[in-house]
Order: structure tokens, then C-alpha cells, then sequence
């Protein structure tokens, strides 16, 4: 991918919001204040979800762009939305409820020359709630060994990354928070150029749209679909091993027990072939698929 020219790129801001009427202002004016500093062609957009507050009246006379769902979808869908239409070379996104920090930004463009998405990694002095934290060191670790990359936060919701690379992955995308999750493995696996910076988030007061149980079990079913689109054998091949595994283990204790290879071992060493060979298959399909998308 070749370097991008910051300062001769359009940038646009694109917030996904649901009910935060009483902070998206203060979000909106934080961002005109730094981008004031960063770019000259800077517009900031607020996709509203469908809220059931004044949240697009307070963003509108803020003096951001608001495009709004006839009801709530999904903060994914409201970043499709903002991806298919909002215009720019650079999108910016980051959440609407205050937990970013504007300031952030310049340390999140001044990389985007040479890479093709820059990330917003929470640090540890980031505002997070701890059952929070262990469970995005779980989809950390998964995601670092399906993508063999180091992933340092696979939710965060706070990046830039050059608009022809978000396009290219919006049909991957759902309409649920797991967006981030989505978009950051697709371009791993692809191949494309990602940055982790380390920022500090806050805590945002009100009740979180994030269910620990649903959306978690979301978040590992994303990962694991991804990595079946991408690299199926990162599923398969440890699937298959488990399988030959448990079929050894029952091999060797009947035949010390009873010295026979009982159906049980045929069963778990077929299955685990089976296995193997679908993973084959499915890594020659998913390199075909992504020959052809790149053409």
C-alpha cells in the first residue's frame, strides 16, 4: 500500500450514537477543536440509530452532519451506514458517549500515512470495568492466534483507517458491536497494514448497551467466523488434533485394558481425518475468495 498524503486527504469524522443527547455535544466540539489543528478538510457525521432522544437535534446544532435510522438497529449498521455515504479518503470513528478522548486523535493520524488502519489500544490506566477487561484479554489472546498478529484490543471502537479499506469489508460487517472485532481481523488476515496506539478511555456514566454474556458469546462467534472465511485451518487443524487426541487416549487404555481397538477409537481417529480434509478444502476455497476479491 503505498504512503498517504495527510494534509492533501479528505477526513471525515463518523460517530455511531444511540440516546446520548447529553454528550454528544460536548464530544462534537472537543473533535472540531483538535481536527482545527490537524486538517483543513475535516466534516465530522453523527449517525443516529434511531434514538428515542434529541440526540440528532443537540448534534446537528453542534455542528456535525447527522444522518438517522427510522429506528434503532444496531451500532454496527449505523457504521455502515456512515461508511457507504459519508464521502472522505480517511474515516475517523470513535464512539459518541465520551469515552474517547478527542485529544487522541493526532496520535492516531500521525501513522496513517504508513499504515492502512490505525487502533486505539485502551491502556491499562483506561476506565474499564474488570470483568470487562478479563474477557477482552480472552478475545485478545483468540485473536492473536487466529491472525497470528499481536492483537492488542480487539473491541475498541476508536480508529482511523483509510476509507477504501473500511468500504472494501462493510458486507462483512454486522449490525451489532462487534463491528470492531470484524473489521480489525478481516484486515489482519487480508493483509493489510495495522497499528495499535495506546490510549486512555473513560468511564461513561449510564447503563452500558454492552450485554456481558450475549455480546461476548457475539464476539467469539464473530472471531470464529472470520477465521473460517480467512485461514479455516487456524479452526480445523487444532478441531482435527483434539479428535486424534482423545481417539489415541482411547486406543491405548482398551488395549491395555482389554487388549482391542474398540468402534469408540475408530470413531474419534475418522472424525478427526474428516475434520482435517474439510479444513483442506475450506483453506482452498477461502484463498480462491480472496484472490478473487482483491481482483
Amino acid at each position: 500500500m503505498r504512503r498517504l498524503n495527510v494534509e492533501k486527504s479528505k477526513i471525515s469524522v463518523i460517530i455511531p450514537t444511540y440516546n446520548e443527547d447529553m454528550n454528544i455535544a460536548a464530544v462534537i466540539k472537543k473533535i472540531k477543536k483538535v481536527m482545527a489543528t490537524v486538517a483543513d478538510d475535516c466534516n465530522i457525521y453523527v449517525i443516529n440509530d434511531g434514538s428515542t432522544d434529541n440526540t440528532a437535534a443537540v448534534a446537528k446544532k453542534a455542528g456535525a452532519t447527522v444522518i438517522s435510522h427510522p429506528y434503532n438497529i444496531g451500532n454496527g449498521a449505523a457504521v455502515k451506514t456512515g461508511l457507504r455515504n459519508v464521502p472522505g479518503d480517511i474515516f475517523i470513528l470513535m464512539d459518541g458517549d465520551g469515552q474517547h478522548n478527542p485529544e487522541d486523535i493526532p496520535k492516531l493520524i500521525e501513522h496513517i500515512s504508513e499504515y492502512d488502519m490505525v487502533v486505539g489500544a485502551r491502556s491499562d490506566k483506561s476506565e474499564v470495568r474488570a470483568h470487562r477487561k478479563i474477557a477482552n484479554k480472552m478475545y485478545n489472546s483468540l485473536a492473536t492466534y487466529i491472525s497470528s498478529f499481536k492483537v492488542e484490543d480487539l473491541t475498541s471502537g476508536f480508529r482511523v483507517i483509510r476509507a477504501k479499506i473500511a468500504r472494501k469489508y462493510i458486507y462483512l460487517l454486522p449490525n451489532t458491536f462487534s463491528y470492531p472485532s470484524t473489521i480489525t481481523l478481516a484486515a489482519i488476515m487480508t493483509g493489510h497494514s495495522v497499528k495499535y496506539v495506546k490510549i486512555k478511555t473513560f468511564y461513561r456514566g449510564g447503563k452500558s448497551k454492552i450485554k456481558l454474556i450475549k455480546d461476548g458469546t457475539r464476539f467469539f462467534l464473530i472471531i470464529t467466523k472470520i477465521a473460517t472465511l480467512f485461514s479455516p485451518l487456524r479452526i480445523f487443524l487444532p478441531t482435527s488434533l483434539i479428535f486424534f487426541i482423545l481417539g489415541t487416549v482411547n486406543y491405548m487404555y482398551t488395549y491395555f485394558a482389554s487388549r482391542t481397538f474398540t468402534n469408540m477409537s475408530m470413531l474419534l481417529y475418522s472424525t478427526a481425518v474428516i475434520i482435517f480434509m474439510m479444513g483442506l478444502v475450506a483453506e482452498q476455497i477461502a484463498q480462491l475468495r480472496i484472490e478473487k476479491s482483491e481482483k
